[in-house]
């Protein structure tokens, strides 16, 4: 996968450039040293590292503005960034780009119950949102696995969901308001804290934008009040098939769980080994929650596990307690890291329609056998948004490429049954040269126009999101005018 070469003219001007971000912000809130810059050559997606020119932490929207401007001046890329825990090198630099790290910028700026919001900065991390909202009842809905970690920065430039999202939906629906800044140094407020804003809906254009429009610094989230009980119910099954089937019945009998999680062999072998959470060794398992009172979660698991026992399950394990609940997400919850602890792998991010998990599933088992390298499958069901883990050997020559290739096929056969390249990890860099697959040109034009208004220099980000021949088409285009 390509990287931008870095500007030789560029490059030459670093202590320049670096000599402006110093005297605009304090010394420490700039990083230039060579061996410091290392810890931002890369996101999660740790196969491409490439230290960036210089790294400016910012803590106020106001600094944010300043470290903009210049750059802008100097016709310096930017590379916005919240945790660094992209999947898709969303975060990824190029030589000749500054990273703006928001990790600073992590305060609670209101908390207001009775409009159900709260507004903070937006390297507060994901978690720490719900954190600052439940000893009042109440929680932040968006929930990805890397919680702990990532920031709202991030969730809002990818869309983030979670296991959760079947019933509370992703980041877009759950985002009221932005301050963001834009690569001239403006300060813009967009939406806020009613239900919808007047004109056009740009926060609808900024959340999953990829840091392609615009530095966001704070951010106003719908809080929600805390169901009265949850309880999920685990179903083991003798084939990926069949679990996807049920999954898929499950949905069109018309009942909203608030989570339904999908785990293969495996997955489920590697989470045994690493959490102990008491899987049964089956081929494939389900964890379907449901919430509400007492009456409703009985009346709802009533029905899927009335429906799960039609396709034959190897296991039917509803939680009895607190404890029994907390054991049967410990593994799903622990899979990310098991599956890391044996092997490299790369994890795909890719949607598709609900009624196609059994066909898809028995694809991609078919594929890995075409391409000798295993996969795991730990996925978010409910709503066809697939994280299939592709292993391969990091020091074997060749495997890293049989992988990818691997990767964009299974993405393509996504797009091909009626999905979509990502459900939330973004396009970054690793689909970039897939977004033909999914768009015709005059759809990327469209796209790209837009970021033409945004960011007409192409400073934002480069390198991500649109395929690079064409991207480079543009910048270069710019600088020529």
């Amino acid at each position: 996968m390509e990287m931008p070469t870095p500007d030789a003219a560029i490059l030459s001007r670093k202590s320049k450039i670096v000599e402006r971000l110093r005297a605009a912000l304090p010394q420490a809130a700039v990083i230039h040293d060579e061996a410091e810059l290392r810890a931002y050559e890369c996101d999660a997606l740790t196969a491409y590292r490439c230290p960036p020119l210089a790294v400016v932490l910012p803590a106020s929207t106001a600094e944010v503005a300043t470290v903009l401007k210049i750059c802008h001046a100097e016709g310096v890329p930017v590379v916005p960034r919240g945790s660094g825990t992209s999947l898709a090198g969303g975060a990824l630099p190029t030589a000749d780009s500054v990273i703006l790290g928001v990790s600073r910028l992590n305060r609670v700026l209101e908390v207001d119950y009775d409009n159900r919001f709260i507004r903070v900065q937006s390297g507060r991390t994901n978690l720490s949102v719900t954190g600052a909202v439940e000893q009042d009842d109440f929680f932040y809905a968006p929930d990805p696995s890397s919680q702990l970690a990532c920031a709202i920065a991030g969730n809002i430039a990818m869309n983030s969901g979670g296991a959760h999202c079947l019933k509370y939906g992703v980041t877009t629906n759950n985002l009221l308001g932005v301050t963001m800044v834009s690569m001239a140094g403006e300060v813009m407020e967009i939406g806020g804290a009613h239900l919808d804003a007047a004109g056009y809906d740009l926060l609808g254009v900024i959340c999953g934008s990829e840091g392609q429009l615009g530095v966001v610094t704070e951010a106003t989230l719908r809080i929600l009040r805390k169901p009265e009980g949850a309880r999920p119910v685990l179903i083991g099954f003798d084939s990926n098939e069949v679990a996807g089937a049920c999954v898929s019945d499950i949905i069109k009998a018309g009942v909203l769980p608030v989570a339904i999680e999908f785990m293969d062999r495996p997955c489920i072998e590697a989470t045994e080994a690493f959490a102990k959470a008491g899987y049964p060794m089956c081929e494939a398992l389900l964890i379907v929650e449901v919430e509400g009172s007492p009456a409703e979660i009985d009346e709802q698991l009533g029905l899927i596990t009335q429906i799960a026992r039609r396709h034959n399950p190897v296991e039917l394990r509803e939680a009895q307690s607190e404890d029994e609940a907390k054991r049967i997400w410990l593994g799903r919850k622990s899979a990310f890291g098991a599956m890391g602890n044996i092997n490299d792998y790369m994890c795909l991010d890719g949607t598709i329609p609900v009624s196609s998990l059994p066909y898809v599933l028995k694809r991609i088992g078919e594929m890995s056998k075409d391409y000798g390298l295993d996969v795991a499958n730990v996925f978010h069901a409910g709503d066809g948004n697939m994280h299939p883990l592709i292993l391969f050997d990091a020091n074997k020559p060749g495997d890293l490429e049989l992988c990818e290739a691997f990767g964009a096929d299974i993405l393509k056969l996504c797009v091909e049954v009626g999905g979509c390249l990502t459900g939330e990890h973004g396009v970054g860099i690793e689909k970039r040269d897939l977004m033909t697959t999914q768009f015709a040109p005059e759809d990327l034009e469209a796209q790209m126009r837009v970021k033409d208004v945004f960011d007409p220099s192409w400073l934002l980000n480069p390198a991500k999101v649109f395929p690079l021949a064409v991207s480079r088409a543009r910048r270069e285009r710019d600088i020529a005018a």
